[in-house]
């Protein structure tokens, strides 16, 4: 039987991030996905053009008919409310063998917000603090979780470790935008490991996206934390060559 990985998040049209997205990773690791939306969204190149928050009634009954007990492993994307954040925390409490990529998703990469500021203070306070999680910020994402205007190479590890000392079980923070090789810094309880290859030709939307679930599967598999990082971050940047 394929690996169960749970995708929780917004839609996208296009499909190069989202739920969508998660569905066509899943695909390509050989997992099946089972999904539970957020919101919808309209987006283009020019950025976020609509957004509409699913009904809270509906999207926890969406939570509460998803296989968790069959699941090797959950993504959680762009949750726009304090309420869709609250409820997905409640969710993954109380289900905390499973690991969890949480992906602080609060703007598109073309512009246009995600979730509003209080959602971004539950997803700080009550979901990014599970022991269960996996934070997988990009660094502005993680330069709003700690309250610092940017993070540059010189703190990529310490910044994750500051992260990590919230609660989560591991982050790892993704360092796509740095000048130079990008580098991603891996904080958990036996310290932090740097993952770092030269920048490869080529340009894809939905990158951050795409490690999440691409880690997501693998957990999902089985596949140790390190190594599971690993080959996500080598799935990516196939996909950035391929595009």
């Amino acid at each position: 039987m394929a690996p169960i990985v749970l995708s929780i998040g917004t839609t996208h049209p296009w499909n190069v991030a989202g739920v969508g997205r998660d569905l066509v990773v899943g695909s390509a690791k050989k997992c099946r996905v089972f999904t539970a939306v957020a919101a919808v969204s309209a987006q283009n190149a020019a950025g976020v053009i609509a957004l509409g928050p699913v009904a809270p009634e509906l999207f926890e009954a969406q939570l509460s008919v998803l296989p968790w007990e069959s699941a090797g492993a959950v993504r959680v994307g762009a949750l726009p409310t304090c309420g869709s954040v609250r409820a997905v925390a409640r969710a993954l409490a109380a289900h905390r063998w499973l690991p969890a990529v949480v992906d602080p998703v609060f703007a598109a990469s073309d512009g246009g917000e995600l979730a509003d500021r209080d959602a971004r203070d539950a997803l700080e306070a009550e979901l990014a603090t599970l022991s269960s999680v996996i934070l997988t910020p990009n660094l502005r994402e993680a330069a709003a979780l700690l309250h610092v205007e940017t993070i540059e190479r010189s703190v990529l590890c310490d910044s994750a470790v500051r992260l990590r000392a919230r609660g989560s079980g591991a982050v790892l923070l993704t360092g796509g935008h740095l000048e130079g090789d990008p580098a991603d810094a891996l904080a958990t309880s036996g310290g932090v490991e740097i993952f770092s290859e030269p920048r490869i030709a080529g340009a894809m939307h939905g990158t951050g996206c795409t490690l999440a679930m691409a880690l997501a599967c693998e957990l999902a598999s089985g596949t140790p934390l390190p190594e599971a990082v690993r080959c996500a971050r080598a799935f990516v940047r196939a996909e950035i060559a391929r595009h």
